[in-house]
């Protein structure tokens, strides 16, 4: 129980300056910025996907959380926030170096990653076009905590509002792997060749750094095919469903965001399982 209490706090404690970043961002447009400035911005959105696709790229589930407090304030479109999704990375990077997988192959991994994230991006923002363009920058009316006087008072009430929200979901998540045991996800994965994308889909989508720790792990000991664990870590955005579902009221249009993920991921890893 030690262990997940401190794997807790240690998974928590990297997101603070993340969740510090995006808040700011947001009292900024809230208080500070121009209607000018803001319609400039959300213009200059259209390249959203690309930049963000690689941003995600980096080895941490920080720029997915980022993204997902942008967009709730729609200051980024839908298809810059799916193209973080796709890309994240989290974990992946160091569990694949650390278990000798090829630089090569790594590499790929992340290019693909990262060239399905900025254009399935764009084609999700041409497809979906709100007619009324929807802002929100108002994260202190919703949230009803009075702390209009200081951009920075805001922004700390904010972050730790949501670290601890974070906290108390990822410590029961921890505790559900815990006690799962990794040999018994294998055991799933392994009897059910035919399902794997579908079920490594569906672990990537629990929002917790230990997805994609066993997904890239299974992958490591060639338990699971090259499509299996594209279908997993690209499902895998960290633990920004958990921001998703706490700062978004919409939870008809976090469940379709949730069920879009999934979908892709499916499509992608049989896709690869098929021709690769």
């Amino acid at each position: 129980m030690l262990d997940i209490i401190l794997d807790t706090l240690i998974d928590g404690l990297k997101l603070i300056p993340f969740l510090f970043v995006a808040f700011l961002i947001i009292e900024l447009f809230e208080h500070k910025f121009s209607e000018h400035t803001k319609n400039t911005i959300s213009k200059s959105g259209k390249f959203g996907p690309l930049f963000g696709s690689v941003l995600g790229a980096f080895p941490q589930c920080g720029f997915s959380v980022v993204a997902t407090n942008l967009y709730v304030t729609r200051i980024v479109t839908l298809g810059t926030l799916i193209s973080i999704y796709l890309s994240t990375s989290d974990e992946m990077i160091p569990v694949l170096l650390s278990g000798d997988v090829p630089l090569s192959v790594v590499l790929k991994m992340v290019l693909v990653k990262v060239v399905l994230g900025f254009v399935l991006g764009f084609i999700i923002d041409f497809i979906y076009r709100p007619k009324k363009k929807k802002e929100d920058f108002h994260i202190c009316e919703s949230e009803d905590c009075d702390c209009e006087d200081s951009i920075i008072k805001s922004t700390v009430i904010h972050t730790l509002k949501t670290i601890l929200y974070i906290l108390l979901v990822t410590f029961i998540l921890n505790t559900m792997f815990e006690y799962i045991g990794e040999d018994n996800i294998k055991s799933l994965m392994v009897d059910n060749k035919i399902l794997a994308p579908f079920i490594a889909s569906l672990i990537g989508l629990i929002p917790n750094c230990g997805a994609s720790v066993v997904i890239s792990s299974l992958f490591v000991e060639e338990v699971i095919s090259f499509g299996t664990v594209m279908a997993g870590l690209l499902t895998n955005a960290g633990i920004s469903l958990i921001v998703l579902f706490k700062s978004n009221k919409n939870i008809k249009e976090n469940i379709a965001i949730t069920a879009l993920i999934y979908s892709l991921g499916v499509l992608v890893g049989i896709l690869f399982n098929l021709f690769l």
